[in-house]
């Protein structure tokens, strides 16, 4: 079992309209907190991201926030972070994080937070990492996706091999848990290249 340590969480610069999903934020920042975890976000105190930041402060958590520079005034970065990183662009903002995380979460979010979440999920699948990578199904938020990732894998599209990186759970212990338990095997270029001259029907 790995220990994990620094955990990059994906999530809304918006608080969204339900408020189960700020709630759910702090659960994980308590969570994060009580089990000796960093967190590293998008740097920026409005939305789920500065839901989660601000108790995570509260608690006594560390936080390490990367935002790029033209986002530092949209998303109002935090002001009391551990550590402010500032990057030049969205590429090098992915690059800091991926160099600092264990793991990823994504929580609710819109294409941003899909953005980041599938960029790890490919670098996973090609071998760049061997990361965890979760998704927090709070409130059946994700459920439209997991019924395009059935269409992909029926058509062909998406093998099972890779479905699996993705380790997804509604409680947030549970998720945890089998973060902690990943062990990625038999994963490898050459199968994805098979998948995808494989002929279907």
């Amino acid at each position: 079992m790995t220990k994990l340590k620094n955990i990059a969480i994906f999530c809304g610069s918006s608080r969204g309209r339900n408020d189960i999903y700020g709630e759910v934020a702090r659960q994980i920042a308590k969570y994060m907190v009580e089990h000796d975890m960093t967190m590293i976000n998008g740097g920026g105190s409005i939305g789920l991201m500065g839901i989660m930041a601000d108790e995570m402060i509260r608690l006594g958590g560390k936080c390490i926030g990367v935002i790029p520079l033209h986002l530092k005034e949209l998303e109002v970065a935090h002001q009391n972070m551990d550590e402010m990183i500032v990057t030049h662009d969205m590429a090098s903002r992915m690059k800091v994080i991926m160099e600092i995380a264990d793991a990823y979460i994504a929580l609710p979010g819109g294409f941003g937070t899909l953005d980041e979440l599938f960029e790890v999920l490919t670098l996973s699948q090609l071998n760049v990492h061997n990361s965890p990578v979760g998704l927090l199904n709070v409130n059946g938020f994700f459920d439209s996706i997991f019924n395009l990732f059935d269409k992909m894998t029926g058509e062909g599209f998406l093998g099972d091999y890779s479905r699996d990186i993705l380790l997804v759970d509604d409680k947030i212990d549970s998720l945890f848990e089998k973060m902690q338990n990943y062990k990625k095997e038999g994963f490898s270029v050459q199968k994805i290249i098979d998948q995808k001259t494989e002929k279907v029907g």
